[in-house]
């Protein structure tokens, strides 16, 4: 099965193993664990629905970025493809409605800039925060959480694909 990119950003994951709820006979049972988890009601069996800012959420889409394109060579981030990221993410962060659209007018090379979010996503958490704090330093500002530094490589990915 394929990971599924939702369009408020959760991903659809298969998973491996399926989560053992604990019988009515269970001294520990719990009522509130019977529900399912936040977004997991909308997930078919054997799936798990992810959240941006979740562990395993950056794997995930980078696997799903992956998944777009399956004959592309593998992601390589330049120095200037990585600087026009940088801004790509800012004016998507900064602007009023959030638009992708008009922050890619103002980027000379969207394929470099693609490929320079994508080398984030596969670094992992550690490798969004300190694009998240290199995004700061570099346009001014508070660096983002990973959560929303992200979603908003997610947007922009989706965009582009």
């Amino acid at each position: 099965m394929e990971i599924i990119r939702n369009d408020d950003g959760t991903l659809v994951v298969p998973t491996k193993h399926v989560r053992a709820h604990p019988t009515d006979g269970d001294a520990e049972h719990d009522a509130a664990t019977d529900a399912p988890a936040v977004g997991q009601a909308d997930a078919l069996p054997g799936t798990r629905v992810l959240h941006p800012g979740e562990g395993g959420y950056d794997e995930a889409l980078a696997e799903w970025d992956s998944q777009q394109n399956p004959d592309r060579a593998p992601v390589v981030s330049t120095a200037s493809g990585r600087r026009e990221a940088m801004h790509l993410v800012h004016e998507v962060a900064t602007s009023e409605d959030h638009s992708v659209t008009l922050a890619m007018q103002g980027i000379d090379d969207l394929t470099a800039s693609g490929e320079a979010l994508r080398h984030v996503l596969v670094g992992g958490i550690h490798s969004v925060e300190d694009f998240s704090s290199e995004v700061a330093a570099a346009e001014g500002g508070e660096p983002m959480t990973a959560h929303e530094t992200t979603k908003i490589i997610g947007v922009i990915l989706a965009e582009l694909d």
